[in-house]
């Protein structure tokens, strides 16, 4: 290591300990000079104490060697040892119980020496991310306080559902005609539980009204057909008004029409023209009764009533609508199976009910053969409006009431708009 690296990382590790100590400093600012165990000064020094235990341990044939790896471990366990026993006086002063400035000084050390031995650019970013969380301590703090039960334990279930689950779950497809991918449908339930998720997040933070348009607008650009059910399941249990709920639904389907949209224009350009006239003006009238309805009609009625939160999502619920997902999927291969290349519309009106993505990736890469542009054009178009046609079942099923009759209000609307737009190209 040359002379300009070695000062180029000690300055890395002073940095790393003035932007710690910078936070813990401006903390502690108004408390009386030498009352504190660390503040900017000390967590400077701090910093670049570690870059030298790491640069003699480098002297010393690298921390790979015995002796490296003793002189940073010595270092390292009596700069620990020092700032915990005055970090204990400290607390023992203010009659107070907190480990955060002796674990910040031990990682401020740890992060100087590695920035010595290591990767510099890696410790600097945890350096940031450090002060982040140190700053953010009363926000946190508040937000931890905020939470209620229900939702710590569907965000754990949903963590544990992503990674812990999703890294065991069978890659492999099983049964018929190509199978089901178990992981596949694992990613289903994790993307229903998810928008159902973040769509209880957003109206919490946000309000109803943004809230629900906010979560729409996220899922749509994953499922469209999550948001419905999440929705719909929102509807029936009198979480929200059902007109609002119908709003981001709708809005949710004018993003999963350009989803689709794009899709095709970027594996099959030449599907771009024939597509663009009925997806566009079924986007324009999705994006029209979003707005009608949350914004102009609901203020006409007298504003919302007020939103009694439960549960982000249901386990069981979630597992039931992706394995309803799979059979789905399945009936949709075996009818384009049993009716070869000339079953493709139909095939695709069938899978389209939940996936209208590999749909459209599947369509597209048939097109121009053995699909000619026509027909692809209209497998694709038909996958569109039985995922729009689902939408309607699954808010007559599970949300009824008004929420049933707005969706499908909607997708007649929509429908309506589709297929003038397409007579008229």
């Amino acid at each position: 290591m040359d002379t300009d690296e070695l000062l180029s990382r000690f300055a890395v590790a002073l940095g790393i300990g003035l932007l710690i100590g910078l936070e813990r400093g401006w903390r502690a600012r108004a408390d009386k000079p030498g009352s504190r165990t660390a503040g900017f000064r000390t967590f400077a020094i701090s910093g670049l104490l570690g870059g030298v235990a790491g640069a003699l341990a480098q002297a010393a044939g690298g921390v790979a060697t015995i002796g490296g790896g003793a002189v940073i471990g010595i270092a390292f366990a009596a700069f620990a040892a020092v700032i915990t026993v005055f970090c204990l006086e400290e607390n023992r002063a203010d009659k107070t119980f907190s480990a955060t400035t002796a674990i910040a000084g031990i990682l401020t050390f740890a992060l100087g020496a590695y920035a010595l031995v290591g990767d510099m650019l890696a410790a600097a970013a945890v350096a940031v991310a450090t002060a982040i969380l140190l700053a953010m301590r009363q926000s946190l703090h508040d937000w931890v306080k905020s939470l209620t039960w229900p939702e710590l334990r569907s965000g754990l279930i949903l963590l544990a559902m992503t990674f812990i689950a999703l890294p065991v779950v069978p890659d492999d497809p099983i049964g018929p005609f190509g199978g089901v991918n178990p992981r596949e449908i694992w990613l289903i339930a994790i993307v229903l539980a998810g928008v159902s998720f973040l769509g209880y997040a957003a109206v919490k933070y946000f309000g109803e009204r943004h809230g629900v348009l906010l979560a729409a607008a996220a899922g749509g650009l994953v499922s469209s057909t999550a948001v419905t059910l999440a929705n719909a399941r929102r509807a029936a249990a009198g979480e929200g008004v059902p007109r609002v709920l119908a709003a981001g639904v709708s809005l949710a389907a004018a993003v999963s029409f350009m989803r689709v949209f794009a899709i095709a224009a970027v594996l099959q350009p030449g599907l771009l023209v024939p597509l663009a006239p009925p997806l566009i003006a079924a986007t324009v009238v999705a994006v029209a009764l979003a707005v009608f309805w949350v914004y102009w009609h609901a203020d006409g009625k007298g504003g919302h009533t007020a939103v009694t939160l439960r549960n982000p999502f249901g386990f069981w619920s979630v597992i039931a609508l992706a394995f309803a997902m799979a059979a789905i999927v399945l009936l949709g291969r075996f009818l384009n199976e049993y009716f070869g290349s000339s079953g493709a519309i139909i095939g695709a009106a069938t899978l389209g009910l939940f996936d209208v993505d590999a749909v459209t990736v599947s369509i597209s890469r048939l097109v121009p053969q053995p699909l000619g542009l026509r027909e692809g054009t209209f497998a694709i178009l038909a996958a569109v409006a039985s995922n729009t046609v689902g939408k309607v079942a699954i808010g007559a099923s599970l949300g009824r009431g008004r929420f049933a009759l707005d969706i499908a209000l909607m997708s007649v609307l929509v429908a309506a708009a589709g297929l003038a737009a397409l007579w008229l190209a």
